[in-house]
């Protein structure tokens, strides 16, 4: 992974100092409110609804042991024992002290890490495929170029007001495993009939109020210019972005209002003033940052075929092997993923017990890496596959080996109301009413994968428009109720869900989504996804035995 220069660190410690004077001076009472909101937010802190909220940045989702440890040191220390991983591969701690954020600030500069940029609007941190460097189906590793706009969009300048707050994606892959089309700038990595490196460039992407699929800007950048074209982007964004509406300030607003082919030519004509600037890339530039993400050793091991023969004596093994883990590049290696959706656990939630635990692990066992995900769990990327049965056996103690990775009861969440000033209803408590109805494995593994997103709000946070099923929180006179979409989906063939009829209060939301679910097993044809099954028979099945069961 990258490390800090010089330059990246002194960076780092003079922003702790600076905050932790404005925090001193907006305690003592000389500091005004408004001004403070701003300054906290570009540091990664809000005020929720019981206490402070601390986001923590994992650049494109690479954390090492050591970087772990000073998080679970973090949580034990400032908070209450625990943090949330995130759908923007961050972490959070949701019980910080004002007083004592600055001093955790020091403590995350000390291990390379800070929270500049988790908030606020500008451009956040930049978000990743979390099998980059090891997929089988990569082009390219992302993490070289989610680095270089990391060093171009830190405390930019020009671009740390914006009219809202700005996303962007990378991947290098054929799948993508980061929702790549409903963000503000999505990149994939691509090559052209030359078999040149670059781009295809997607804008207008989001959630929340207004949700919107991103359009294709150019299907080919070449690599050089990627610094040039992103700033050309975001200029034509910061100069006719509204900033009288919060609901319309994003790009995807923009972009829609003019239409691609008018912001296309807005960014070309601003794209050509400085393509051939200091923005743009050279080789040399490039190779020197790609250089970080080439030093691991791997060893020449091969298949270990003693798998099939642990999976057949073990079934617990099986499901855990099947479910949890990914095929590597690199023979004799496997991905693993961490399960933060433990029964009775809230989704994403890890203790600092675990993450000190997991630090270990990844030294133990991944090369001193491990990864946070879009589905708000661990990886660690770099197993060698001779070590799988160990390992699960410590994942297993741990509580992080829940073989449910793709599952239905892999759910994502944000934290609702029990949190988040913002939320209209919890999300949390009804994510474990849904995890308990599909808790034993037999019916979990029958129903096969789908995928279930809830959000407290419309800010979308757990991104329910892409979810297979989807769940936004609504208050109706001081109560909750969940408005249930069907259809969304993260993946290549991106989809927004549609609302199926009427919100449900929170006692019948559990028993609502069962029978989707039992209709989908009743309905569907061999081998047939959910998402094939509803476009198959439309919704109307779905929608009469949800109301029947509620109304």
């Amino acid at each position: 992974m990258y490390a800090y220069n010089q330059v990246d660190q002194q960076l780092v410690d003079e922003r702790v100092e600076q905050f932790r004077q404005q925090t001193t001076r907006y305690l003592a009472g000389d500091l005004d409110e408004e001004v403070f909101k701003q300054l906290r937010l570009r540091n990664g802190l809000y005020i929720q609804r019981h206490a402070p909220m601390l986001r923590v940045a994992v650049p494109y989702g690479v954390l090492n042991a050591s970087q772990m440890r000073m998080l679970g040191s973090i949580a034990r220390r400032y908070d209450r024992g625990y943090a949330h991983v995130t759908t923007r591969q961050n972490f959070q701690f949701n019980w910080p002290a004002l007083a004592e954020v600055p001093d955790i600030l020091a403590d995350l500069a000390s291990v390379q890490m800070h929270a500049i940029q988790t908030s606020g609007n500008c451009i956040r941190n930049v978000t990743s495929d979390p099998l980059a460097g090891v997929a089988p189906d990569e082009l390219e590793d992302p993490r070289l170029w989610c680095e270089l706009i990391r060093q171009w969009s830190t405390l930019h300048p020009e671009f740390s007001y914006l009219p809202r707050k700005f996303k962007i994606a990378v991947t290098g892959s054929k799948e993508d495993r980061v929702a790549l089309q409903v963000h503000d700038i999505g990149l994939q990595v691509v090559k052209n009939n030359a078999g040149e490196t670059g781009f295809k460039v997607l804008v207008g992407g989001g959630m929340g109020r207004t949700p919107v699929i991103a359009k294709v800007i150019t299907e080919f950048l070449p690599r050089n210019d990627l610094l040039s074209y992103l700033d050309a982007v975001l200029r034509v964004y910061n100069l006719h972005g509204r900033r009288d509406n919060i609901y319309k300030a994003r790009i995807k607003i923009l972009v829609n209002a003019i239409g691609i082919e008018a912001f296309r030519s807005q960014v070309e004509a601003e794209w050509a003033l400085i393509r051939d600037s200091e923005l743009r890339l050279t080789d040399e530039h490039i190779e020197s940052v790609a250089a970080s993400f080439r030093i691991h050793r791997y060893q020449t091991l091969g298949e270990d075929e003693s798998i099939a023969g642990l999976c057949a004596g073990n079934p617990l093994f099986s499901g855990w092997y099947r479910h949890n883990t990914r095929a590597h590049k690199i023979p004799g290696y496997r991905v693993v993923y961490l399960s933060l959706k433990n029964h009775g656990q809230p989704p994403g939630d890890i203790s600092a017990g675990q993450m000190d635990a997991v630090a270990d692990l990844a030294e133990t066992f991944s090369l001193g890496e491990i990864r946070t995900t879009y589905s708000q769990n661990l990886i660690l990327a770099q197993v060698e596959q001779r070590n799988l049965l160990v390992l699960w056996q410590a994942l297993s103690k741990l509580k992080l080996a829940t073989p449910n990775i793709g599952t239905l009861n892999d759910v994502i969440c944000c934290p609702g109301s029990d949190f988040c000033s913002l939320a209209n209803a919890t999300s949390i408590d009804v994510s474990e009413d849904i995890i308990r109805r599909f808790d034993t494995l037999e019916k979990l593994y029958g129903i096969g994968d789908i995928r279930i997103n809830i959000s407290g709000c419309m800010n979308a946070c757990g991104h329910h428009h892409v979810g297979n099923i989807g769940l936004l929180g609504v208050d109706k006179r001081g109560q909750d109720w969940y408005q249930i979409t069907l259809g969304g989906s993260a993946g290549n063939h991106c989809a927004l869900g549609k609302v199926l009829g009427p919100a449900v209060d929170k006692k019948s939301v559990g028993a609502a989504v069962e029978a989707i679910v039992e209709t989908y097993v009743e309905l569907r044809e061999p081998g047939e996804s959910f998402l094939q099954t509803l476009e198959r028979v439309g919704r109307n099945p779905f929608k009469e035995r949800v109301y029947a069961g509620t109304h």
